[in-house]
């Protein structure tokens, strides 16, 4: 299965009338947050495929130039906090970053994204007990705590997804977030035991297929 992936940075590459014919094969979309959401509809509509996204730090109502109010994008499949079923794989997601203000929404602290994180172990043993894993891929916006992290504590990742990783060894966890373009010396591709992490900031075409290894 192919699989596009995209947050944080409109590339021209994707909003792009001759994706289609750039992308031919692309099976599904994953959107791991702070993207305009007609930038999301375009990329759906144009590859005709669905479209699972959680939201960035940054996220929220968006204004068109109608006026119209967007509170997400039309016609992508929200998954935060529980885990959806597309082509024999298993994807949950966990938006947001940390908290580094009060009032922002779509920010948590550890001990906030812990719990939501919990909230997904019903689902994920269910899983475990359907099809043989807790998860395939999980779909982040910030990073884990330590991994792809940058300079600064609002692009620190959590926690929480270290003991997910730990314990129910998801194979792929996509994030967005931290851009390499702002100069952070960080890596873009690392392995935490079973899992795979990918900083998918602009985007990524990956195949994946059920129960074996990524090939980027």
């Amino acid at each position: 299965m192919q699989i596009l992936t995209i947050s944080d940075e409109l590339v021209p590459a994707v909003y792009s009338l001759n994706l289609k014919q750039r992308l031919p094969h692309v099976d599904c979309v994953l959107s791991c947050g702070d993207l305009p959401y007609y930038y999301i509809e375009f990329v759906l509509t144009t590859l005709q495929v669905p479209c699972f996204f959680v939201y960035g730090n940054h996220d929220g109502t968006q204004f068109l130039e109608s006026g119209e109010q967007r509170v997400a994008p039309r016609g992508a499949v929200n998954v935060e906090g529980r885990i959806v079923r597309h082509g024999g794989l298993s994807i949950a997601g966990l938006g947001g970053s940390l908290r580094y203000k009060p009032d922002g929404a779509y920010m948590y602290t550890d001990a906030e994204m812990m719990r939501r994180t919990w909230r997904l172990v019903p689902s994920m043993l269910f899983h475990h007990y359907r099809y043989g894993r807790y998860l395939d891929i999980l779909i982040t916006h910030a990073p884990p705590f330590g991994i792809h992290n940058g300079p600064n504590y609002p692009h620190h990742g959590f926690k929480a997804f270290l003991w997910l990783m730990d314990r129910f060894r998801p194979r792929y966890l996509i994030h967005g977030h931290v851009h390499l373009s702002y100069g952070y010396d960080i890596g873009i591709e690392s392995c935490y035991g079973e899992t795979t992490i990918l900083n998918t900031v602009g985007y990524r075409v990956i195949e994946v297929e059920p129960d074996s290894d990524c090939r980027l």
